[in-house]
């Protein structure tokens, strides 16, 4: 069933950046829950594993002093959704890293695995769109760090170049300080399904009914998760009305480039993009302070 070739396990991440230098074929895993799917169905052949489960380092959550939020990779989304520094800082990303699969998985699932899968159904991506979220990557030659909008290639490719390891997602304090957010997953089942569409939406508020910023971040709406710019762009500073939150739905849909699949036709995802992306935003506004929009 699975062809392992080899099998290597580091404790540090420099163990596991000397690994990879040494053999660039080598397939990282972590939790393992994508890694072993791709194996089963034979989309790794002959592999050679580097286990980094072990490395301390890129586990835990922690919010630094000046109120950036770092979350290792190696972080199940169990331990996203009960963390403290998530739940009181981004509740919107425990609420995406709750509707991913079952309790097992999420036990057992990691959040850096998740993004480095390159799945544009990714229960965290959205969220992490919409939070502007940075992720740093390291090799044995040195560290950079990347947008995450600019991580996601193409269907499950991603920017993560021979020899580097994901070491740290991070969120800065004005991506999310003074914001509420939401985060609607809508799949076939409400149990461990795998999403037709993922939407994230933060906003924040001044004046009582103005939006002072609103950023949208859908999953399957596209090749890879994706942003609505232009129904951004038109929020912003816009008083809020049932008018405002519908035409921002409206616009929302010309950011997308759904297809039809075997989960649903381009012409329902699109609909789903609208409609959802009005439901997400009216309880973000509910979230960050606002007025319950009927």
């Amino acid at each position: 069933m699975y062809n392992i070739q080899g099998y290597y396990e580091a404790t540090t991440l420099e163990e596991a950046t000397e690994l990879l230098a040494a053999n660039p074929n080598l397939t990282i895993i972590a939790g393992g829950t994508d890694v072993l799917i791709k194996m089963h169905h034979g989309q790794i052949e002959k592999a050679e594993l580097l286990s980094i489960r072990k490395i301390k380092s890129l586990q835990g959550i922690r919010k630094l002093e000046d109120g950036t939020i770092v979350i290792g990779p190696l972080t199940t989304f169990t331990q996203v959704v009960n963390a403290p520094v998530i739940k009181d800082n981004i509740p919107v990303l425990a609420e995406a890293a709750l509707s991913m699969g079952g309790p097992q998985i999420r036990n057992v699932a990691t959040i850096g695995g998740n993004i480095c899968n390159g799945a544009t159904s990714a229960d965290s991506a959205s969220t992490l769109f919409a939070l502007n979220a940075r992720l740093k990557l390291q090799s044995k030659l040195g560290e950079r760090v990347v947008p995450i909008q600019e991580f996601y290639r193409g269907p499950g490719k991603v920017d993560l170049k021979s020899g580097e390891i994901l070491t740290e997602i991070i969120v800065a304090p004005e991506d999310y300080q003074g914001y509420g957010g939401h985060y609607i997953k809508f799949s076939m089942r409400k149990a461990m399904d795998i999403a037709t569409l993922g939407v994230a939406v933060i906003c924040q508020i001044r004046e009582g009914n103005i939006f002072a910023d609103v950023r949208i971040g859908l999953g399957v709406a596209g090749p890879t998760p994706l942003r609505c710019r232009e129904a951004e762009a038109f929020a912003k500073g816009k008083t809020i009305s049932r008018e405002t939150i519908a035409e921002i739905g409206k616009l929302a849909v010309k950011s997308t480039k759904a297809r039809t699949s075997w989960r649903a036709s381009k012409e329902y995802r699109e609909h789903l993009v609208e409609e959802l992306t009005q439901r997400a935003l009216k309880a973000a506004i509910v979230k960050a302070g606002g007025e319950e929009i009927a």
